[in-house]
């Protein structure tokens, strides 16, 4: 690809130009060599030089006389080629003079000095910010020579700033290695970072750049603001510093996008000719930008764009809104803390605001909007909100504006009715219905004082209407006022107690007022029968949409209209931050300081209010009459309703209540917010299903009345139709395994079924009926008759006894039919002992339902997927009076043949629940699960038998196990974990032995398999912790000694740490005159160890049989004697030996006490032991995650055959656990005592 769009490219170079004299093309093909050995990106000039020789050989290129066009037309082609436009040719027959920074490090000191003077400058601005200005990067050798005259001259300045200004808009480069000296002294002391890697292409090398450990005088706090001034000159090194700078997240770039240079560009001859290229040799490969981004040709964007000139400035307004953040975040605290109402959220609030990060922020709008999605994040209250203020805005609230109160009134009767008739607006409208508006919120004393005539001039010509429309769209409210309950209360029905209609909590003075409906009105209340409808625009504010919103909440009223504004006078405006010198904005947030609850107990958290009626304002006049008609109509709807209920509904008792809630909702008025048969049908679909429990009441509108689907008569397809028709609907196979599949989508009326039976089962049932297990699919079927479920049901029964599989209750007719298996089918019955698995998903309904449930009552199924989406088997349309609202209601009830009582509504419960996509898998699963339980069954009776300690017992429990089992035990096993837990307790109730366990290991698990996994040796040092941790030790008093350990541990890997344990444990024991050893907690472990931990206490040199071990798998008996070397001291057989037991005592501990009583050589105290067993070994059951552990060796040496496995060891003497050591140390005490 490379090398085709270069031999392009040579074409394009040297085509069509006229020649007067032959130009050698040796001068592209070395300029080629210039490039492929120094420029930084040797990857983009794969295959160049192979394509410009082709081009040369095929007479592609023509020669160009003019050496400067020539070096243009180069120029042209490389950057359009490599889209690099740091590549220049030039042409110039003077050699080019070597740039004064080859020369830098050859400068004296002095000359140092005097070049920093004019590269670097620094000062100290306003407000404390220090300013460094750098025009050219030096290296780390010039660093070496005068970095302690930098530090203490400039910045020793710069470090008592509180932010730092570093510009570079006028760097043009500089040295690559004084790029970590810069960032550095920016970054934080206590870890390095690698910043940078640099690619040296003329030497193939790549070196990384870190952050210096350590730097010559003190760094720049990492907590104080820094600011990168850059513009289109800032280029190379100081782009890079920039790019650093700005990906750490260290500073903000403020100016223009950088000029996209390189780190290192070098003119190189081009051969022996006069011809030169520039070309970038190094490149940056930054680990900061992610994905190989870097800043080198596309150059560095700035965070803040700003021209250059003002870049400077835009800094210092940045600085001095982020300087101000910490002390606004401190005020909006305590503005919170203080006045916002939901006091309960504030202290979350105030937690995330003190953890604000405020690092990243760049103006007074950036700082708004992360504060604003950090309070809404956490408040989630949209009307806490913080805005921008521009110079002379009035961020606080004003003053509330002063309500008109009774005093302001006049005096004069005329001008008081005067004024009545000013602000109310009073008619009668055709059809008996009152009109009324007003476009103003007064105080409630005003009310009172106008209230003989307000009641005369306004209420009394209304009092005699039907219904009211109450126009608000023309009021913009006013502030909270008592007015509004006042005003509530005349829609309130004067007879029954107080009505509760809002609870308001304010923050400012801490009180919460419950607002009721008020007794002792002028003029009689307007009631809470009749209609009320309210019209809104986008103009009713405030206290005008507080009535409107409380009007809609208690169901009063209908509204109609627009959304009103959404202007709540429950919020008060704080002033955060004040524009001033540097800050052209300011800031303020809108506090909520009241509360509004409604009579629903919901939290009004502003927003406009939502009419019912969502129409223009103006036409919502001509709205309010057109649902006031509707309205009129809605009771016989209403009626109407309840009676198709009670006449069809399947459950007699559950549609008389529907009904009367229905009634009752209509009576107190819960309709009023339907304005048309759509939202009235859907009003009546949420309740009845919410008061039947049944999903399937439905209540639609529609234009067009529903027809029944006509039912065509039975005609019989050819079988050439029937084959097709069979192949379209079922789809059949067996799976491995021997596994049937069948797959219908719909159950065919039964008349039909039983026509087209010799076909169907021919070619769909012949395939599968001798199949070992079948997946039935019913995940896509929806239903259809359900008089075909008895057909299918049946060929999983046998002809005798017919199973009842339900019964249908028909509403419509009053009877109940049962439903039952059929003693005669076409062709062959499935039976009643394979494997069926039905698969459902929320889509299986009706029929499909119906026989789901049916095989799964009667425990013939396992059903795996989804819930079944609980649909009846049959029901009615009815049309609602003479409207053109419909009613779906289920006409048909199934009853269970198990329990007599209404299955419910709610779907078939799967006995496996998973997604329907993995029901299949799942089922598949299972089957091959059920399929090899009777060779799990046999390999378990086998290792038992070949393996248990007691051969009979194991020959017994084995046979048991696989002929005398109930088959029902394990025919609906479902997973491992349940096949474990049933085998599992068939084994120990047959063995009567709770060492005989088998259990189910998770594939994960299987690395921690005891008797499978070779044990994991720890290391001396480890081990000797452990031994620190694990023996306790102690002599009491009269030198009695004392040893307790918990755990017996494996004979090979205590020999490795014998003398751990001797120098750790028994050194401090071994010289006292008697001995106990506390064994109550000890659980057991590895046998191996006994005789060794035995031998201590018996004397050298007379061999002493301890046990005699059978072995079951090898059918062998070992002798277990003392040992005749031991690490350290023995205690011999003389002293007295005293050994505490319990319960707990286990294993390989039982062992150990069972030993040392027989042989007489200690004495027992505490409870008898717990009858465990020698360590089993434990056994993986084929290709299962089954392992079973069997006990596999038992105690011999008793001549009369009695062991302790099973039974425990009784004590000499039992007491309690608890009592056990003092005994211990009383009866030691006195023995010792008396033989002194």
């Amino acid at each position: 690809m490379i090398g085709g769009s270069l031999l392009l490219l040579s074409a394009l170079i040297f085509c069509n130009v006229c020649t007067e004299e032959i130009f050698q093309p040796n001068l592209v093909l070395d300029m080629a060599k210039v490039l492929l050995d120094n420029y930084c990106f040797p990857e983009n000039l794969v295959g160049m030089q192979d394509a410009i020789e082709q081009a040369i050989k095929s007479g592609e290129i023509l020669d160009i006389s003019d050496p400067k066009l020539l070096a243009n037309v180069l120029t042209a082609g490389v950057q359009g080629a490599l889209n690099d436009p740091r590549l220049v040719i030039s042409y110039e027959p003077v050699a080019p003079v070597a740039s004064k920074q080859e020369d830098e490090t050859s400068f004296t000191r002095e000359q140092l000095l005097d070049l920093i003077q004019h590269v670097v400058k620094y000062e100290q601005l306003g407000g404390n910010v220090g300013y460094l200005r750098i025009d050219h990067i030096i290296g780390q050798e010039v660093v070496q020579k005068i970095g302690a005259f930098l530090v203490d001259k400039v910045w020793k300045t710069l470090m008592g700033t509180s932010a730092l200004v570093l510009d570079l808009r006028y760097n043009t480069g500089g040295q690559v290695s004084g790029i970590p000296f810069i960032i550095s002294y920016l970054y934080q002391a206590d870890k390095v970072l690698h910043v940078d890697t640099v690619y040296h292409r003329p030497s193939n090398t790549t070196t990384e750049i870190w952050t210096l450990p350590q730097v010559l005088g003190e760094r720049y706090g990492k907590d104080k603001d820094v600011v990168v001034l850059i513009s289109r000159h800032t280029t190379g090194v100081a782009e890079d510093v920039a790019y650093i700078l700005k990906h750490m997240h260290r500073a903000i770039t403020v100016g223009e996008r950088t000029a996209g240079g390189s780190l290192d560009v070098q003119k190189l001859q081009i051969g022996a000719s006069h011809f030169y290229v520039t070309v970038p040799v190094s490149r940056s490969v930054s680990p900061l930008g992610g994905g190989g981004q870097s800043w080198e040709v596309t150059g560095v964007l700035p965070c803040v764009a700003s021209q250059m000139e003002q870049a400077l400035e835009k800094a210092l307004a940045i600085l001095s809104v982020r300087r101000a953040v910490p002390g606004m975040i401190s005020r909006l605290m305590g503005i919170l803390q203080d006045y916002y109402t939901l006091a309960e959220r504030v202290p979350m609030l105030l937690q995330h605001l003190s953890a604000f990060d405020y690092s990243s922020i760049q103006s007074v709008e950036d700082l708004a909007t992360k504060l604003n999605a950090e309070l809404q994040a956490v408040s989630e209250d949209p009307r806490l909100l913080l805005r921008v203020t521009t110079p002379g805005e009035t961020a606080i609230s004003p003053v509330e504006e002063e309500i008109p109160v009774a005093a302001d009134l006049p005096d004069n009767e005329e001008l008081q009715r005067a004024l009545v008739d000013t602000v109310f607006q009073v008619s009668v409208l055709p059809g008996n219905v009152g009109y009324m508006r007003f476009d103003e919120f007064a105080d409630a004393s005003v009310l009172a004082k106008l209230g003989p005539y307000i009641v005369q001039k306004v209420w009394e010509p209304l009092q005699a209407t039907e219904n009211l429309i109450v126009d608000l769209r023309y009021n913009p409210g006013g502030p909270s006022s008592g007015a509004v309950p006042l005003l509530l209360s005349y829609f309130q029905d004067p007879t029954t107690s107080p009505v509760h209609l809002f609870t308001t909590y304010d923050r400012r003075t801490n009180r919460t007022q419950e607002h009721n409906s008020q007794a002792g009105l002028l003029g009689q209340p307007y009631g809470a029968q009749r209609g009320v409808y309210l019209l809104t625009s986008h103009r009713t504010a405030t206290a005008a949409e507080e009535f409107a919103y409380l009007m809609q909440s208690l169901g009063r009223a209908t509204l109609i209209g627009e959304i009103t504004a959404g202007s709540l006078s429950h919020t008060r405006t704080f002033s955060l931050l004040q524009p001033e010198e540097d800050i052209t904005q300011g800031l303020a947030i809108t506090v909520p300081v009241i509360t509004f609850v409604d009579n629903h107990g919901d939290c009004w958290l502003g927003g406009g209010v939502v009419p019912d009626a969502i129409v223009l304002a103006d036409e919502a006049l001509e709205k309010a009459r057109e649902v006031l008609a509707f309205h009129k109509v809605m009771g016989a709807l209403v009626e109407s309703t309840g009676q198709l209920l009670e006449a069809h509904y399947a459950v007699p008792e559950v549609a008389g209540k529907a009904s009367a809630m229905l009634s009752t909702k209509w009576a107190q008025g819960g309709y009023r917010s339907a304005v048309d048969l759509e939202t009235l049908a859907s009003q009546f679909t949420n309740d009845l299903q919410e008061a039947s429990g049944d999903h399937r009441l439905h209540v639609f509108h529609s234009h067009v009345e529903p027809t029944p689907e006509k039912q065509s008569p039975n005609k019989i397809p050819t079988p050439e139709e029937l084959a097709y028709i069979i192949e379209a609907l079922f789809k059949v196979d067996v799976l491995p395994g021997n596994l049937g599949y069948l797959r219908f989508d719909m159950m065919a009326e039964a008349e039909t079924v039983k026509a087209i039976g010799p076909q169907l089962v021919r070619l769909v049932w012949d395939k599968l009926v001798g199949t070992d297990a079948m997946i039935i699919d019913m995940r896509y079927n929806m239903g259809g008759y359900s008089t075909a479920v008895p057909i299918f049901s049946s060929y999983f029964f046998e002809p005798e006894p017919q199973q009842h599989l339900y019964t249908i209750f028909d509403r419509s007719t009053s009877q109940s039919i049962e439903v039952w298996t059929l003693s005669q089918v076409t062709g062959q019955r499935y039976g009643s002992l394979k494997d069926i698995y039905i698969l459902t998903s929320h889509m299986s309904g009706s029929a499909a339902e119906a026989f789901a449930r049916s095989m799964k009552d009667l425990h013939r199924a396992t059903v795996i997927g989804e819930p079944t989406m609980g649909g009846s088997l049959s029901g009615g349309i009815y049309r609602v009076g003479n409207s053109s609202l419909y009613a779906s209601i289920p006409s048909q009830v199934v009853l269970s043949p198990l329990t007599s009582k209404v299955w419910s509504v709610s779907g078939v419960e799967p006995h496996i629940t998973v997604q329907a996509s993995e029901a299949m898998a799942a089922a598949q699963q299972i089957a091959t699960l059920r399929a090899k339980v009777p060779g799990v069954l046999q390999t378990v009776g086998k290792l038992v038998a070949d393996n248990y300690a007691f051969a009979d017992v194991g020959a017994d429990v084995a046979t048991k196990l696989t002929t005398h089992t109930p088959k029902d035990t394990y025919k609906m096993v479902n997973s491992e974990e349940e096949l474990a837990k049933k085998v599992a307790a068939d084994l120990q109730a047959l063995s009567g032995d709770t060492h005989l366990k088998i259990a189910h290991i998770p594939e994960h698990s299987k690395d921690h398999i005891p008797g499978i996994v070779p044990m994991q040796i720890p290391s001396p040092e480890v081990f000797e912790d452990l031994i620190k941790f694990s023996f306790r030790t102690n002599v009491f008093e009269n030198n009695i000694g004392y040893l307790r350990f918990d755990m017996f541990g494996d004979c090979n890997l205590l020999a490795q740490v014998s003398e751990l344990l001797v120098d750790h444990v028994w050194k401090k024991i071994v010289h006292t005159d008697a001995l106990i050893i506390d064994m109550r907690y000890n659980i057991g472990g590895p046998t191996s160890s006994i005789a060794a931990l035995c031998s201590y206490f018996f004397d050298e040199g007379h061999p002493v049989l301890l046990d005699k071990v059978y072995n079951r798998p090898s059918d062998t008996t070992s002798e277990i004697w003392t040992q005749p070397q031991l690490a350290g001291e023995r205690y011999g057989s003389q002293k007295g030996l005293i050994i505490l037991t319990s319960a707990v005592t286990a294993g390989a501990a039982e062992e150990f006490v069972y030993i040392m009583k027989r042989l007489g050589r200690a004495f027992i105290i505490g409870e008898v032991t717990s009858g465990g067993c020698h360590p089993p070994q434990t056994y993986h059951v084929d290709d299962t995650g089954l392992y079973i552990t069997i006990p596999t060796s038992r105690s011999v040496s008793s001549a009369d055959g009695i062991s302790w496995e099973g039974a425990g060891v009784a004590p000499h003497l039992e007491v309690p656990t608890e009592m056990a050591l003092i005994q211990a140390k009383e009866m030691l005490n006195t023995h010792l005592h008396s033989s002194k």
